[in-house]
């Protein structure tokens, strides 16, 4: 192996522990001092194909022809196998994804290596050591006519469904549109399809909006692969009428992914509460029996936290009705429960409750909203301490924003400590200067708009417009995501392509991918 290749993938090894861009900058331009003679620049260019991503550079694609016929003419492929393979291994660990999938076509010992199992378990450590930039999937619909039960926003007459990825920066100013595949979306008997959760890079959807569907998927958009799950066992043939809940989160004791379905059947009123779970592995659901207490639950959130998903229950009894939060641990496979704030345990009509994950990924967030127009409220709750009930905080409460306005819906925590929420009404008007009891600030102006996303800093107390409107959309949906590789190996994943469109503020250009 020639000694300049060697010196340049070391140098090109040690830019990327580097923790500022200055430093890995100044890394980067040794390679310039290696890339005299035209061959030479050859390998410097191989270096940069990585460096670039790493660095955000958008123009990668305009010198991968160069790269790819630089690597034939030296043969890389013999070279790389001669170089050693934990440092490639440690280099390939630290890329993005959208790099490791163009590093597949280096050779078929780097491509077998990133499609390996444990390497994609590694990198998704890796990628959560490094703290890479958070983000966040958000799910707009538009139709022509939309009602709003509970968290739960009902688009009909549907005119677009988009989907996107979101930078959690502190402008929250840069995104990228994405598409679900075409061909499955045909059978899709919804008008437009949820997402039920997201993990690992994964995202869960099920067709379930409106009416009895059995349509649920699994996608990664990072990699353009999807999977569509097999019909369940319980249907409304097999059961009759049912109220069912999803739930998406992975089994760490057995490295597999896994889709759990709680369905409570209507015999007379409420009927007992069954169970079944789909594996990614297998491929195939599996009956887990009945859930004890029987129970209804929100079809809207579910959150997974600590190896276990929760979603908001109700359990109804001769004394009455109340909320608690029911628990599934994916890997025992046992149902539990923890019970909400004493002031939330009575059932009440008009309350919603919305189920995330805590600020610091370690315990549960709690949002209940009244919709009584008199006095409408917005409860933002916290579990300190998982497992310790009588640990539960509320960090705040919001109040109605006048008589032409709904309040505002909490989503999900940002990586700040900052609360996403979506006002959503009509007829929502900014205005400056205070409102919620004197207590909070509006920045920024826009009016009639039926979905704005705006960020509220619990220390200050301010709410922030983050300059996403939803001006022609009804619902609007947000979740957590991070990119990863997990469906490059899985047989039955369907890969499809995509028009990509890569926004920011300043600029908008789209290309195929």
């Amino acid at each position: 192996m020639s000694s300049k290749l060697e010196r340049v993938l070391r140098v090109f090894s040690s830019s990327l522990f580097f923790s500022n861009a200055a430093q890995r900058t100044t890394s980067l331009r040794q390679l310039h001092f290696f890339g005299s003679a035209q061959q030479d620049q050859k390998l410097v260019e191989i270096g940069f194909v990585s460096c670039y991503s790493y660095l955000n550079v958008q123009d990668m694609d305009d010198i991968q022809e160069d790269i790819i016929k630089g690597m034939q003419e030296l043969k890389f492929e013999a070279m790389a196998l001669s170089f050693p393979q934990e440092i490639i291994h440690g280099i390939l660990l630290r890329l993005p994804v959208k790099s490791l999938i163009k590093c597949t076509s280096v050779c078929k010992a780097w491509r077998s290596m990133i499609m390996n199992k444990r390497f994609t378990r590694a990198h998704l450590s890796q990628s959560n050591n490094m703290n890479d930039r958070h983000l966040f999937l958000v799910h707009r619909v538009s139709g022509r006519e939309s009602s709003t039960s509970g968290h739960r926003a009902i688009v009909s007459k549907v005119t677009e469904e988009v989907y996107s990825l979101h930078y959690d920066n502190q402008a929250f100013d840069e995104y990228a549109k994405i598409e679900f595949p075409i061909a499955p979306k045909q059978e899709v008997l919804n008008e437009h399809l949820r997402v039920v959760g997201t993990c690992d890079g994964l995202i869960c959807l099920a067709d379930d909006m409106f009416c009895y569907c059995y349509n649920f998927f699994i996608w990664n958009p990072a990699i353009r692969k999807l999977v569509t799950l097999p019909r369940p066992a319980i249907t409304f043939r097999t059961h009759g009428g049912y109220n069912a809940s999803i739930g998406f989160g992975f089994d760490a004791n057995t490295n597999d992914y896994k889709v759990v379905r709680v369905v409570t059947l209507q015999h007379e009123g409420v009927g007992p509460t069954l169970a079944e779970v789909y594996s990614l592995a297998t491929g195939s659901w599996t009956s887990v029996g009945s859930v004890t207490p029987s129970c209804q639950l929100s079809r809207a959130s579910q959150a997974f936290v600590n190896g276990a998903l929760h979603w908001p229950a109700l359990r109804r009894t001769d004394y009455g009705s109340n909320y608690f939060i029911l628990t599934f641990e994916v890997g025992s496979k046992l149902f539990r429960e923890i019970r909400v704030p004493k002031s939330l345990i009575e059932y009440n009509y008009h309350l919603g409750l919305w189920l995330s994950i805590s600020g610091d990924g370690k315990s549960i967030a709690l949002f209940s909203m009244d919709y009584r127009c008199e006095d409408s409220f917005l409860e933002i709750w916290v579990m300190k301490e998982y497992g310790m009930e009588e640990s539960w905080t509320k960090l705040i409460t919001l109040g109605p924003q006048g008589p032409e306005r709904l309040l505002p819906r909490a989503s999900c925590f940002r990586k700040n400590g900052e609360v996403l929420l979506i006002l959503s009404g009509a007829r929502v008007a900014f205005s400056t200067g205070s409102i919620l009891s004197n207590q909070y600030t509006f920045y920024g102006h826009r009016a009639k708009s039926n979905h704005e996303l705006v960020s509220l800093d619990l220390v200050s107390k301010t709410i922030k417009n983050l300059g996403i409107s939803g001006e022609a959309y009804q619902y609007c949906n947000v979740d957590s995501y991070k990119e990863s590789l997990v469906l490059s190996d899985q047989t039955d994943a369907v890969s499809y392509q995509e028009k990509e469109q890569i926004c920011s503020a300043a600029t908008s250009f789209s290309f195929i991918a």
